[in-house]
């Protein structure tokens, strides 16, 4: 039920993601770098192929990234979800974008909203942000400029003192000292420990697969059969569950880890 894609109709500037060159370069490369930070994004939307070129995209530019290519499965990754920035298309299946939106609001969550459409009017705009959303682009649309306005809300976020501290339970991550504790305790971890720790923090309460640690902390966009994710896991767990009763970091068999407080 998709409401347009950005493959037909190409504007002028419209690259896919690879054909000649994958990021900006020059002055544009430098200005996308200040710009951009390491985001984590929710892109919900029901057009295969354009869901496949923005996490495409967007992962080239060095953001996390999470996909539902419906409206149920998108409302539930918003509100479950811990995403700096969600990427809805109006038109969804089962529950339409602007219905996500204001569940959001409704719940309090206060993550930055850039609405898709092929629908441009200014009544159809003005709808859009009145229901929640943050900007509005227009389909079809060139993906230089959806990175633009992704970074400009990254800058909004950047000037609304966005929060330093991770907490899960009795651990607590300081981003700024690049501090970890529990239960008061100091624990000692390696830069790459850090980031393992950051990123499933992030994810608390869901799965976090090989691949996604393999993007989200190595950088890596395929999987080298390497036991480098198991070797820090455990490394990591001896450190924030060994001496404590209650552990925090989970294997799922078949699929990943989770980080929770399992009652």
């Amino acid at each position: 039920m998709s409401d347009g894609t950005i493959t037909l109709d190409r504007p002028v500037g419209y690259r896919p993601v690879g054909e000649t060159q994958r990021l900006p370069v020059g002055e544009d490369s430098q200005r996308h770098a200040e710009a951009a930070r390491d985001m984590k994004i929710l892109v919900i939307e029901d057009d295969a192929e354009t869901r496949r070129f923005l996490v495409k995209g967007l992962r080239e530019a060095g953001h996390v990234v999470d996909e539902a290519g419906d409206g149920k499965e998108g409302l539930h990754q918003a509100l479950e979800g811990h995403h700096d920035i969600d990427i809805v298309d109006r038109m969804l299946p089962n529950v339409d974008g602007l219905s996500i939106i204001k569940k959001m609001r409704d719940s309090d969550k206060r993550t930055p909203v850039l609405i898709l459409s092929a629908l441009g009017d200014v009544d159809d705009r003005v709808e859009g942000l009145r229901a929640g959303g943050d900007d509005y682009l227009v389909k079809p649309f060139a993906f230089v400029e959806l990175s633009a306005r992704v970074d400009a809300l990254v800058r909004r976020l950047d000037t609304e003192a966005p929060a330093t501290v991770l907490e899960v339970g009795d651990l607590t991550l300081d981003l700024l000292k690049r501090t970890v504790t529990r239960g008061g305790q100091l624990i000692r971890l390696q830069p790459r420990e850090f980031k393992l720790l950051e990123f499933l923090m992030r994810h608390e309460g869901r799965v976090v697969t090989r691949t996604m640690l393999l993007e989200g902390v190595w950088d890596y966009h395929f999987d080298p059969q390497t036991n480098v994710i198991d070797v820090h896991i455990s490394r990591l767990r001896a450190k924030v569950d060994k001496d404590f009763d209650e552990p925090l970091i989970h294997t799922v068999r078949g699929a990943g880890y989770r980080l929770a407080i399992d009652h």
